[in-house]
This record gives structure tokens, C-alpha cells and sequence, in this order.
């Protein structure tokens, strides 16, 4: 299959991640590539350079293929400078594929990507196409994805129309937080409880990331993601030099891959796999149930802040 949707490469400062993940990209051939780097920071030894050798690297183009960069002069950090790059993308596309230079796709990643973009184009209801599957495998009811509340993002794609419900700086917190509409939206109270802690915290500009705005983003659009069966995405950049993930002993390092059906077994009906989620949340993102009295007593503590 010609992989015609678009891909956003998302690059900085490693060299051999990027290598690996371009070259899956250059398997897949895709016939437009946008590559966004962010500039390398002034204080950091030598990475001026490992910058020029990521944007050579991202850009060596050898089949019939539109190239578009953005490249930064200045560093802007994880959240303005992916954020601002996902903007671009889809100011210049209506959909595509979103990949960073530490996830390496499985070679089916892209067709599937490709086929559930196209079907699922104008259904508001699904806001994102994950490429990840913590779980390893969840065949589930035998259909090649489900549908999640969630979605990682290593490896993923999505639309203008869902990306357009995006705010890097939450302003619709303090009201969703105010009328206590987050509760509502959580599996239980020790997740509402994290949440508030989160959302908090990311709106008042603690945290340097932008993908936990995009869950949010998603959240209050009720909107669903849609994660395979089986994983199709490995991080392989665990390690010392990483911006978030440097423990290289982590159980989710280099997950295994599987190949995606090659002909998609679609589910009949778009609705949330609350048990896949439940593990999700518990084994993932580390948030175990809580006894009801401790979710309330969380919350009060938390909205007595």
C-alpha cells in the first residue's frame, strides 16, 4: 500500500533514535514528510552539533516525496516546541501521522494508521489512533483495535478537526475544575484525584510536556482513541539522555511489536473498553482504585488547596 498520509517526524538531539525510526519511515515511503526540530539549547556541550546531524539525518530523502521542515533557530522546550510543531502540521494537513524520533514503528504501523484515518475521518467521535498498546496484547472481542478514553502518544494520528479542540495552556481548566465536571469524567475518585493534582499543576505551568494537554483535549470532548489489539510501537529511547524516560530498566522500554492484520477486523460499534482502560490506568499510569472513603477524603483535601 502507498502510505499517502502525511508524517509529521518530530526530531532534536539523538542521533541514532532518529536514524532507526527514519529509516522505518523511509521503508514506508510516504509521498509527503513534514520534519520538526526544536534548536538546540545554548548551554548544553556539543549539541549544537548532534542537532545538524539530526536534521541531516531526517531529511535524507531518497524516493518521490514532498519534504517541509521546521527547524528552530532556539530551543523552545517539550512544551511549546512540540506543541507549536503540531500546530503547523495541521495547519498544513487535514490528518496525518505523528511520529518522535524514539518510536519505532512496527512496518504495518503505517497502513493502519493510513486505513483508520480514512475511515474514521468524520466521525467526531474518534480523536486519535494510537499506535501503542501498553498491555502487549488485548485481543479483546477478536476485533483488530478498540476504543479507548485514553491514548498514548508514541506513535499516533490524528485530524485538524480533533486538533483543533487542543489548548497547550488548558484555559478551560479552572472552569471544568470549578463545576467539578472532571469528576464525572474519571473512572473512579483516585483517578479524579490524580487528575486534579495533574491538571493543576499543568495549568499553572509546573510541568514542561504538552501531551497531557492533549488528554485533556480529548477528555472534555468526550473523545475516544482508538489502540490495536496488538502493540505496533516501541520506545527505544529509555536511557541517561532522555527528556522523560531515562530509566533503560523500565518495563516499558523497547516493548515488543506485532503486525497488524493485513485486513483490519473493524468492531461493529465505537465503545469504550472500560477493562482495557482500567489496566491502562492502574499499570501504566500507576493509579490504583481507591475505597470510596479515600477518594473523598483525597478530593477534599485536593479542592481545600
Amino acid at each position: 500500500m502507498d502510505i499517502t498520509a502525511p508524517i509529521l517526524f518530530l526530531v532534536f538531539n539523538r542521533p541514532e533514535t532518529t536514524r532507526r525510526v527514519f529509516e522505518a519511515i523511509r521503508q514506508s515511503r510516504p509521498s509527503r514528510l513534514f520534519v520538526a526540530a526544536d534548536g538546540p539549547r545554548g548551554e548544553v556541550a556539543g549539541e549544537r552539533q548532534k542537532c545538524e546531524q539530526v536534521r541531516a539525518i531526517a531529511t535524507a530523502v531518497d524516493w518521490e516525496c514532498e519534504l517541509v521542515t521546521l527547524f528552530r533557530d532556539r530551543n523552545l522546550g517539550c512544551k511549546k516546541g512540540v506543541s507549536s510543531a503540531l500546530d503547523w502540521f495541521f495547519s498544513h494537513v487535514e490528518e496525518g501521522i505523528v511520529l518522535e524520533d524514539d518510536c519505532l514503528p512496527e512496518p504495518s504501523f503505517f497502513r493502519y494508521c493510513q486505513e483508520l484515518l480514512a475511515r474514521y475521518r468524520d466521525d467526531a467521535r474518534v480523536m486519535q489512533i494510537c499506535g501503542l498498546n501498553v498491555l502487549g496484547e488485548w485481543p479483546g472481542s477478536g476485533h483488530s483495535y478498540f476504543f479507548s478514553g485514553y491514548g498514548p502518544i508514541w506513535g499516533w494520528a490524528s485530524w485538524r478537526r480533533a486538533w483543533r479542540h487542543y489548548d497547550v495552556e488548558m484555559k478551560l481548566w479552572p472552569e471544568v475544575r470549578g463545576n467539578g465536571v472532571y469528576r464525572d469524567l474519571c473512572q473512579d475518585g483516585a483517578e479524579a484525584a490524580y487528575r486534579l493534582q495533574l491538571y493543576d499543576r499543568l495549568h499553572a505551568g509546573e510541568i514542561d510536556t504538552w501531551d497531557y494537554q492533549w488528554g485533556f483535549a480529548k477528555m472534555v470532548n468526550s473523545g475516544l482513541s482508538v489502540i490495536p489489539a496488538a502493540n505496533l510501537v516501541t520506545n527505544i529511547g529509555f536511557g541517561a539522555d532522555a527528556t522523560h524516560v531515562s530509566d533503560a530498566t523500565d518495563p516499558y522500554a523497547e516493548l515488543k511489536v506485532y503486525q497488524a492484520d493485513s485486513v483490519l477486523r473493524h468492531p461493529p460499534y465505537l465503545v469504550r473498553d472500560r477493562r482495557a482502560d482500567r489496566r491502562y490506568l492502574e499499570e501504566f499510569v500507576g493509579v490504583k482504585p481507591a475505597s470510596f472513603r479515600e477518594a473523598v477524603l483525597n478530593l477534599v483535601r485536593r479542592r481545600g488547596r
